[in-house]
């Protein structure tokens, strides 16, 4: 299995996961262009996408499904609660009929040898999901747009190969930036983005011997940068509760305008 980011940020996100017999698309937030050129460059062709999982509604998740699904017809896998609200948008336009696959949280479903764990995340979002997929032994996960985490996430996370794991903002940083005061209290709230500090403490939740791999995404542009959120979940995975130090394992952060490395499962 192989992870990658083809973008991961406040302004778009849509990541990759495949095997040799099926590919899939967590998320479609940029255009259609850009999607159909980082599966060129993974050597997958649109018609050859299995599902787009979409974890929510908001349009840095579905800003280029209109046109995607509209050219490529590939089935969309959401809760029936976001997919009335794709629906509603008028960015997003007509989907066709008949694309839609309705899911539940923490109701296990196979896409060819792929068995995909939808659960619950807390956002301001209609009924909004992160993913976890496992396939022969492996796992990964993509974990964004999480206000905060309990046990039940954990749970979920236990066991992982590797994680896409949103480090969204810098808390000092937010506070301190332009942004207004409704917007910041959205943000910092219990359903709005996970800070890098939060990122480090749930990374260290799940860290095992056999973890290879940490993408942090969907990071602010106005809010954070790249090295703040990888050493600030580094500091935070030494400091806390488990017996490991930051440098053990391989963090990484994903561009927002950039493919990410291939992460191999």
């Amino acid at each position: 299995m192989r992870l990658v980011s083809i973008a991961s940020g406040s302004s778009g996100n849509c990541i990759y996961i495949g095997t040799d017999h099926t590919h899939i698309l967590i998320d479609a937030g940029i255009s259609a262009k850009r999607i159909e050129k980082g599966l060129s460059e993974l050597g997958v062709k649109a018609s050859e996408l299995s599902g787009i999982l979409i974890t929510h509604e908001h349009s840095d998740h579905i800003g280029g499904l209109g046109v995607f699904s509209r050219r490529n017809e590939i089935p969309i896998y959401t809760t029936i609660e976001t997919y009335e609200q794709i629906r509603a948008s008028k960015s997003v336009g007509e989907l066709p009929e008949g694309l839609h696959r309705e899911i539940f949280p923490d109701v296990v479903f196979s896409l060819g040898d792929m068995e995909i764990s939808p659960f619950s995340i807390d956002h301001d979002a209609a009924n909004p999901c992160a993913f976890r997929v496992d396939c022969a032994g492996s796992a990964a996960a993509v974990v964004t747009d999480l206000g905060n985490y309990s046990q039940y996430t954990i749970n979920h996370l236990k066991g992982l190969d590797a994680i896409l794991l949103e480090a969204n903002h810098d808390v000092h940083m937010l506070e301190a930036g332009p942004y207004p005061y409704y917007l910041k209290r959205r943000i910092m709230g219990n359903r709005g983005h996970l800070s890098n500090d939060s990122a480090g403490r749930l990374l260290g939740e799940v860290l095992h011997d056999h973890f290879k791999k940490a993408l942090l995404g969907h990071l602010s542009k106005e809010n954070n940068y790249a090295e703040l959120a990888y050493e600030t979940v580094r500091l935070e995975v030494t400091a806390g509760e488990n017996a490991y130090q930051g440098s053990d394992f391989d963090i990484a952060v994903a561009d927002r305008a950039q493919m990410s490395e291939i992460v191999y499962i």
